[in-house]
């Protein structure tokens, strides 16, 4: 038996050209044309119900095929369909809505391929994407289209029907390995010279010969093959794949010498003609299976084949390659299903060698090197398209991450909190870092770190960092601390275009008359005149349901024109990141340019704007919109509240914020991963990390895993917003709370001396005092008490210093206990990193398997004065509260505006449970003053002010910036710790 087998690739495509600037179109399947942004402007694309390949076969038996050759192929062909429609639809029973697409870009335009397409495809079920570039096409041009599609979720299969000189090195590795049905690249080729094809694929080409030579043959095992005038990945393929199946293989070129006995002696040849007519009748003994590729590389005059391949491709080698290439095709989207599944962790802790003395953190962070982020992203099972680097050592995560994993159970939820602060300090960001280190480092469970962005303020005023401290940190600490992925400069330019869009307004409505305002927010462009979307909305916010500018009456005209802010009214303030006391009260609008048109206003620290509120508890990009369009920026002269869609602000501000949206993804000194997002002002705003991160996080640990996030300042501030306003818009729940205490805040709190930034500490501090901490304690046990009220277990985790003694630590930890925790631990984090917080991580993994019964402080329905009593009372231990008159008139305005059922943002200090900051331990008999009451209706929150609060730190005689400076040489920051 002689086979002969001729395949050709036909360049050619069912599309027309199109000029840049065109319009692109796709057809689908019911050959109706929709529009398709995402394609490139020159292409034109065309989708239907088919996924073959892009080469179409001949076969022809030009000696004496066995008798029943036909119905033999129909067999395999049948086979191989059958096979993948089962997959296919298994695939589709837990996936309802995937259909496969293969894409197949060439150049010039045909639609017989497409037709090819349709008919194989069809009997699978699958769709194809034809893609036609311009016949003279440019390399860039043919990568550009080949990137675009390694994005595009719908298409899992990639052939490039391109003549061969297109196929350059750098175009067939421009595929994803896992979308290269047809093994291109050098990935694919590489997985079967090493004879490993379960994760890539084989040329469905060279599968097919290998098919048509089981099926016409005897065993190949042994036999003699010859591989004439071929080149590149086919033929390494090919080969290869002969040689794995037993056969001998040898590589020829036409001018090779004693070519004509090497065939004679060979059981099986295949030749590509260069030139060549063929191979001579006298070269082929009786019995060789002879196939020619030549048509298969054809690049001139395609149309020359037409009659031939319509009487010659009803068997044989073009069928089989063709499913081949549809059933990598359906293999691509089951792999691509298992890729999209929750994946374990893979993950590799860094190495810890804590030194003692222990060295400054700035010294610990550089002594460690940390993973690319890229791996740690890869450990913990997120796919490279989720991820978006900044640099190698922090990444923003997509929160596509949240639709893939929706189905995947959530982890279990630690809430780390405090005592009433200190100056001497907590240690919760130290704790929190310290205890993921010991789940996941030590004790080998997920867990996830999620902290707040640091503000710039501290960072250059008085505090410093907040990357934890000691070998419990989050590294590179200088990045952590300095800008990290811009999100609060992003806020600083959101929230100063609201401040210069109010000012504008005020100035242009008082300087215009109607009819000049409306033709100037409503212009003529190209003889055409039209409302945007969001004037729409503020029309049907006023009833006026028209559509058309021209049709609206004078009285319309000046509703939809005239906010008519009222300039004593606007609660909008300019923020920046930086403590600058001098703008705590200032004037605008002083120029003349400005007409007259000054006030008075002020500066805010930026994580105290409303839009770094909004950041921290939206969940998602639908949302946040939503929340920045519905801020109250002010009132109008008859009452009304004026938002950020009516100054028409909201699109831009969702577009500066769309980055700002997704968590950066970080790593503690373990190599354990951290999220760090949003840092809203503890004071006024809810002092948490976003409810995103927290999401997120959730769903990557696994349902065994654990994700630790931190509240702001106290049990009494940040754990009670935390509870009453983050766990009702996240609808999370937590598992257990770490109260984080230290000894020698304890002792202050018992009655201890004051201190001073830059004094030594007062002996008392220093030397064992268990009179102060059994005093101290009693705020521990108020703060436990408040934790209780939520229905919470607690753990108290005592952050250990050197100065401790072990009758302070023993005491410490009985009185907790005795007070309800459910458990006190000791701590050495900060030490010895994670390995000195396996304590606490066991006491946490047993405490949070137990069942708890979480219950918010107050019902929403309640009147505003009820729940401002519930919490002064029942947190802060307060008898009673007092109302200001005006802070008893904003909540008749709130009432009036329908805001009443909105949760409660106390603004007091975090240094007392008191409103007094001096009151230290547990004050009791006082009265909590209301001074006034705010709304941050986008956040979703109204704020009371105990007190007087300042919004705008102000930098100390000796600011820690005199000690930073920059190494022009190395680049190295100095002096930041």
């Amino acid at each position: 038996m002689r086979l002969s087998v001729a395949f050709r690739h036909a360049h050619r495509s069912h599309a027309s050209i199109r000029r840049p600037g065109a319009g692109v179109k796709v057809l689908n399947p019911e050959n109706r044309f929709i529009p398709v942004k995402s394609a490139v402007s020159y292409l034109q694309v065309r989708e239907a119900s088919s996924t073959s390949g892009t080469t179409e076969t001949l076969v022809s038996f030009k000696s004496h095929p066995r008798k029943n050759d036909g119905p033999l192929y129909e067999s395999a062909v049948g086979g191989i369909v059958q096979r993948s429609r089962e997959e296919l639809k298994a695939i589709r029973e837990t996936n309802p809505g995937l259909k496969p697409t293969l894409a197949i870009i060439q150049a010039g335009e045909d639609d017989s391929l497409l037709e090819v397409n349709k008919k194989m495809a069809g009997k699978i079920g699958l769709n194809v994407m034809q893609i036609c570039l311009p016949h003279q096409c440019r390399e860039e041009e043919v990568i550009e289209e080949i990137l675009r599609l390694n994005e595009d979720s719908r298409v899992h299969g990639i052939f490039l029907h391109l003549p061969q000189s297109f196929l350059s090195k750098s175009v067939r590795n421009a595929i994803k390995p896992q979308k290269d049905v047809d093994g291109v690249s050098d990935l694919n080729v590489g997985r079967v010279v090493l004879g490993d094809q379960r994760h890539g694929f084989a040329s469905p080409v060279a599968g097919a010969v290998l098919e048509m030579l089981a099926r016409h043959d005897a065993p190949l095992v042994g036999k003699m093959a010859v591989l004439l005038g071929l080149e590149g990945p086919l033929k390494v393929t090919l080969q290869f794949l002969l040689q794995n199946n037993g056969m001998m293989v040898q590589t020829r070129q036409w001018s090779s010498k004693h070519l004509q006995k090497q065939i004679l002696d060979s059981d099986v040849v295949v030749f590509l003609e260069t030139g060549h007519k063929g191979l001579p009748p006298t070269w082929l003994r009786p019995g060789v299976a002879v196939i020619n590729l030549s048509s298969a590389l054809m690049e001139e005059q395609p149309d020359s084949w037409e009659h031939r391949a319509e009487a010659e491709s009803s068997a044989g080698v073009g069928p089989l390659s063709a499913v081949l290439r549809m059933q990598h095709v359906v293999r691509s989207s089951r792999r691509w299903i298992q890729e999209q599944q929750y994946q374990p962790w893979r993950l590799r802790p860094l190495k810890l060698q804590p030194l003692s003395p222990v060295p400054s953190d700035i010294e610990i962070s550089r002594a460690q090197t940390p993973k690319p982020i890229s791996q740690l992203a890869q450990e913990i099972g997120l796919l490279p398209e989720e991820l978006e680097a900044y640099g190698n050592t922090k990444a923003k995560v997509h929160l596509s991450l949240l639709n893939r994993l929706q189905h995947q159970p959530n982890g279990k939820y630690v809430l780390v909190a405090g005592i009433t602060p200190t100056p001497l300090g907590e240690g919760k960001s130290t704790v929190t870092i310290g205890l993921v280190q010991a789940l996941s480092a030590h004790l080998k469970l997920n867990s996830f770190a999620c902290l707040r962005q640091p503000s710039q303020g501290p960072t250059f005023g008085v505090k410093g960092g907040a990357a934890g401290g000691g070998y419990a940190q989050v590294i590179p600490m200088e990045e952590f601390n300095l800008h990290l992925t811009g999100d609060i400069h992003a806020i600083t330019a959101a929230n100063n275009l609201v401040a210069a869009a109010i000012d504008a307004r005020i100035l242009h409505e008082a300087t215009q008359s109607d009819r000049a305002l409306y033709s100037r927010l409503v212009p003529s462009v190209n003889g055409v005149r039209c409302f945007s979307p969001i004037q729409m909305a503020r029309l049907q916010r006023l009833g006026i349901n028209k559509s058309d500018p021209s049709d609206l009456t004078p009285e319309e005209i000046r509703a939809f024109v005239r906010l008519d802010l009222d300039p004593e009214k606007v609660t909008w303030q300019r923020v920046v990141d930086t403590n600058d006391r001098f703008l705590r009260k200032i004037t605008v609008g002083q120029a003349n340019t400005e007409k007259g048109h000054a006030r008075q206003t002020q500066f805010d620290i930026a994580v105290a704007s409303e839009i770094m509120a909004i950041l921290a508890l939206t969940d998602g990009l639908g949302d946040m919109r939503a929340r920045l369009g519905r801020m109250v920026v002010g009132s109008s002269r008859n009452g009304q509240p004026i938002t950020a869609d009516d100054l028409g602000v909201t699109g831009a501000l969702a577009v500066l914020m769309k980055d700002a949206i997704k968590p950066t993804l970080m790593q503690t000194l373990e190599g354990t991963p951290v999220f760090v997002h949003a840092g809203p002002f503890a004071n006024i705003a809810h002092g948490n990390s976003s409810v995103l991160a927290d999401k997120l996080a959730l769903k990557l640990v696994g349902e065994e895993g654990y994700v630790v996030t931190e509240a702001g300042f106290g049990a009494d501030i940040g754990m009670e917003k935390f509870f009453n306003i983050k766990c009702r818009t996240s609808g999370l729940t937590p598992d257990v709370v770490v109260l984080v205490a230290t000894v020698r805040a304890l002792k202050m709190h018992g009655g201890g001396p004051n201190v001073t930034a830059g004094v030594p500490l007062p002996k008392e501090y220093i030397n064992e005092n268990l009179q102060l901490v059994a005093d101290g304690c009693s705020n521990l046990k108020k703060q436990i008490q408040i934790t209780h009220l939520f229905g919470v277990p607690v753990i108290v985790a005592l952050n250990v210093f050197k100065t401790d003694t072990q009758a302070e630590i023993d005491m410490v930890c009985r009185i907790a206990e005795a007070s309800g925790a459910s458990a006190a631990v000791q701590c050495h984090h900060w030490s010895r990193g994670g390995r000195g917080s396996v304590e606490l991580a066991h006491a946490v993994k047993k405490v949070a398997s137990q069942k708890n019964h979480f219950q918010f402080l107050y019902n929403l329905q309640d009147s505003i004065v009820e729940k401002i009593r519930t919490i002064a009372q029942k947190v802060y231990g307060a008898d009673d509260i007092e109302l200001s008159p005006e802070a008893q008139a904003k909540i008749d305005y709130y009432n009036q505006q329908g805001f009443s059922a909105l949760p409660i943002c106390m603004a007091k200090t975090h240094l007392s449970l008191s409103h007094m900051p001096e009151k230290k331990g547990v004050p009791t008999g006082f009265i909590l003053p209301i001074r006034d009451i705010r709304a941050s209706i986008g956040a979703g929150f109204i704020y009371p002010l105990v007190g007087t609060m300042s919004t705008m730190p102000g930098l100390p005689t000796r600011p820690c910036f005199y000690d930073i400076d920059l190494d022009p040489v190395t680049e190295e920051i100095k002096g930041l710790f």
